[in-house]
C-alpha cells in the first residue's frame, strides 16, 4: 500500500464520520504511536506531525550519535558512520532526527495501523453518538422507515443513524410503509456490545406529553403545565392540566374550538380518545373528573386503604366503566386510587369473589379485567356488552348473570 493512499483515507474518514479536526489528529497520533511501539520498542523518542486537511504525514525519528561499534539502543542511538550518511559533518553527541516512511513500518503493519484506525474512528463514533442520543432521552425524534422485521420497525435519521421502534412500543394500529417518516420519543440507548441501540416509543406517556408541548403553545410557553399523563395506547387517555393564570382555561386551550387543536395529537396516535381534565388538589373533585364522562352523585375517599367508592346513578355506570373498563382504570391510574363503583341508592353489594363456589376463578377474573368486581356492576350492563368486552363465550356469561339474579336479587 503506497503512503498517499493511506493518507487519503484519513481524510475519507474525516468527511465520512464529520470527526473535528482536533479530535482526528489526536486519534491519529494514537494509532500511530502503538504501530511505532511494535516496531521500535518505545516511540518515546519520535515526533508525529500530521495535517488531516492536507491529508500530510511526517515521523520523525529522534536519536543521539555516538561512536561507530558502540550503539547499545539501535532505536535512541546511531553510529557516527550511519549519521553521517545523512548529514557529512554529525560528531559523536549530537541529536539526529531522520524521517521514517510509512513503507519502512512494513505491509503487515500498515495494514494493521489501517485497521487500528478505522475501529478507534468507529469506537468514537459510537461514543458520540450514545452521548448525543442519551441528551435526547424523553425528546420527540422523527426518523424514516429504512425497513420492516417483524418485530420492530429500523428507522434512519438523516445523519443515517440507525433506530429501532420494537413492536411493543408500536401503537396497535399503527401501519409503516417504507420511506415514511416516524414522529416517537427516544426512549432509551442500550449498549450492545459498543454500539449503541436507540429505541423509539410510540407508546409511552411522556410521548403524548411531548406532542401537548410541540402542538399548544401554552405548554410550550409554560403558561399551561402538564401535571400528569395516562393511557393505554390507540385506546384511550387522560390528561391532567393545570394554568397558574386565573386567565386561562387549561382544558379550553388544550382542546381548542372544536377540538381543533388535539385534533392532530388524536389523529398521530391513531385516533387515540383522549380526555383532557383540570387538575385540582382536591382529591374528591380530581377523581370526579377522572371518571368523565360519567356524572359522580358522590363517593367515599378511604386514603389508608388508597381506595375510593364511587355511587352513581344505573345509566352513569356504564360511562364510568368505559369500553373495556378503559376509563375506570386510567382513571384509577391517574389518581392513584382504586376505584369501586356502586349504583346509586343501593346500600348493598356483593363481591364477585364471593359467588366462587358457583362461578370459576378465572370466569371472575375476566370480569375484573374490565373494572367490574361486584354482582351489581356487572348485573348493570347488558349481554352483548359483556360478551364484547371479555374472552367469555355468551353461554358463560349467561351463566354468571342467571347465578347472580339468583343469589343476590333475591
Amino acid at each position: 500500500m503506497e503512503n498517499i493512499a493511506l493518507i487519503e483515507s484519513l481524510s475519507e474518514f474525516k468527511d465520512d464520520k464529520l470527526i473535528d479536526r482536533v479530535t482526528l489528529m489526536a486519534i491519529l497520533e494514537d494509532v500511530f504511536r502503538n504501530a511505532l511501539k511494535k516496531k521500535f520498542g518505545s516511540d518515546d523518542n519520535f515526533d508525529i506531525i500530521i495535517n488531516p486537511d492536507k491529508g500530510d504525514l511526517e515521523i520523525w525519528r529522534n536519536r543521539i550519535v555516538v561512536a561507530d561499534g558502540e550503539v547499545e539502543d539501535p532505536n535512541q542511538e546511531i553510529e557516527l558512520i550511519e549519521a553521517r550518511k545523512i548529514e557529512p559533518d554529525f560528531e559523536v553527541g549530537e541529536d539526529v532526527s531522520e524521517e521514517v516512511k510509512l513503507v519502512d513500518l512494513g505491509r503487515r503493519a500498515i495494514l494493521a495501523l489501517r485497521q487500528n484506525l478505522i475501529s478507534k474512528i468507529h469506537e468514537h463514533d459510537n461514543t458520540t453518538i450514545y452521548k448525543q442520543f442519551k441528551d435526547l432521552v424523553g425528546d420527540i425524534y422523527t426518523a424514516e422507515v429504512h425497513h420492516i422485521r417483524h418485530r420492530a420497525v429500523i428507522l434512519l435519521d438523516d445523519e443515517g443513524n440507525e433506530i429501532v421502534l420494537p413492536k411493543e412500543n408500536q401503537i396497535p394500529s399503527d401501519f409503516f410503509r417504507k420511506g415514511e417518516n416516524v414522529r416517537g420519543i427516544i426512549d432509551r440507548v442500550d449498549l450492545k456490545g459498543n454500539k449503541p441501540m436507540i429505541i423509539m416509543s410510540r407508546t409511552a406517556p411522556e410521548f403524548l406529553e411531548k406532542l401537548f408541548e410541540q402542538e399548544i403553545p401554552e405548554v410550550f410557553d409554560g403558561l399551561i403545565t402538564v401535571k400528569k399523563v395516562v393511557r393505554i395506547p390507540g385506546e384511550k387517555a387522560k390528561v391532567a392540566v393545570d394554568s397558574y393564570d386565573d386567565r386561562i382555561d387549561p382544558v379550553g386551550a388544550c382542546v381548542g374550538m372544536k377540538g381543533s387543536r388535539i385534533h392532530g395529537i388524536v389523529r398521530e396516535l391513531g385516533n387515540e380518545n383522549i380526555d383532557v381534565i383540570n387538575y385540582t388538589t382536591n382529591l374528591q373533585l380530581y377523581i370526579t373528573r377522572a371518571l368523565s364522562p360519567a356524572r359522580v352523585s358522590s363517593l367515599k375517599i378511604n386514603e389508608e386503604t388508597k381506595r375510593v367508592e364511587v355511587f352513581l346513578k344505573p345509566e352513569e355506570v356504564s360511562k364510568a366503566i368505559g369500553k373495556g373498563g378503559f376509563n375506570i382504570r386510567l382513571a384509577g391510574q391517574l389518581t392513584g386510587y382504586e376505584i369501586d363503583v356502586y349504583r346509586e341508592g343501593v346500600e348493598e353489594d356483593v363481591e364477585l369473589t364471593e359467588f366462587s363456589d358457583e362461578i370459576e376463578g378465572w370466569v371472575i377474573e375476566e370480569f375484573k379485567k374490565i373494572g367490574l368486581d361486584t354482582a351489581k356492576s356487572v348485573l348493570d350492563q347488558e349481554l352483548d356488552f359483556l360478551v364484547k368486552q371479555t374472552d367469555l363465550e355468551e353461554e358463560t356469561v349467561g351463566e354468571v348473570i342467571r347465578i347472580l339474579k339468583e343469589e343476590f336479587e333475591d
